[in-house]
């Protein structure tokens, strides 16, 4: 007993420890297992859209090259199946509560960038049609949280979404661990550089939405000065 409760507390340590918002933090607590978990939670659960999935895949990526030689070492075909494992089925859960809750469950949310990032996700779903929409919402943080409860919500098809969301889940975590585990490959001590090119990522992963915000802004002053 004195065991188990030692391992408990250990884990609950652990845990405590753990910056959810840092990539190299949450991957040296939980390895291949966090980027399932916290993809489960940005794709599917609307209270998990400040997560860092587009740095953590990078930077899992990077740790599972050889060259790497920091403290922690992933195994290449166990966070890419975790990827993409976390990726799809949030998604595809993410879907079904939105078919189940609809849109009360945006509304009572408080948060103005969910907000924001819900009117980004029907605008795509209205420019771009359902298939496309789906696949290009993985690659814009927030929307990739809010899309699929939305897509529900809005009744689109099961089986578009499901070919969609699997295609877009594929291309967008082994596209991201790919990238990260090839400059780690050609890079000599690439983990040196870690929190430059993460957030590197992290500026590139959000400027569509940047520029997306700019444009709904300068729509809504032409349309201002026309009324």
């Amino acid at each position: 007993m004195r065991e188990v409760a030692a391992m408990a507390a250990a884990q609950f340590a652990v845990a405590q420890a753990v910056d959810v918002l840092d990539a190299g933090s949450l991957l040296s607590a939980f390895g291949a297992l966090g980027v399932a978990a916290v993809l489960f939670a940005e794709t599917g659960l609307l209270v998990g859209f400040f997560l860092p999935g587009d740095s953590l895949l990078f930077t899992a990526g990077l740790l599972c090259a050889d060259r790497a030689h920091g403290s922690v070492h992933l195994s290449l075909p166990q966070v890419l199946v975790a990827a993409a494992a976390g990726a799809l089925v949030g998604a595809q859960t993410g879907f079904w509560i939105g078919r189940r809750g609809g849109r009360a469950l945006l509304s009572r949310s408080r948060s103005r960038r969910l907000h924001e990032g819900a009117a980004r996700a029907e605008e795509l779903l209205g420019r771009y049609g359902h298939a496309r929409a789906v696949v290009l919402a993985r690659f814009v943080p927030v929307v990739r949280t809010v899309l699929n409860p939305l897509a529900g919500a809005l009744d689109v098809p099961v089986r578009v979404f499901t070919v969609w969301q699997v295609a877009g889940g594929l291309l967008w975590t082994v596209g991201l661990v790919l990238g990260g585990y090839a400059l780690g490959s050609s890079a000599p001590d690439v983990d040196r550089y870690l929190l430059p090119l993460v957030a590197l990522v992290v500026c590139v992963s959000l400027t569509p939405l940047a520029l997306e915000l700019r444009r709904a802004q300068r729509r809504r002053t032409a349309e201002g000065k026309a009324s």
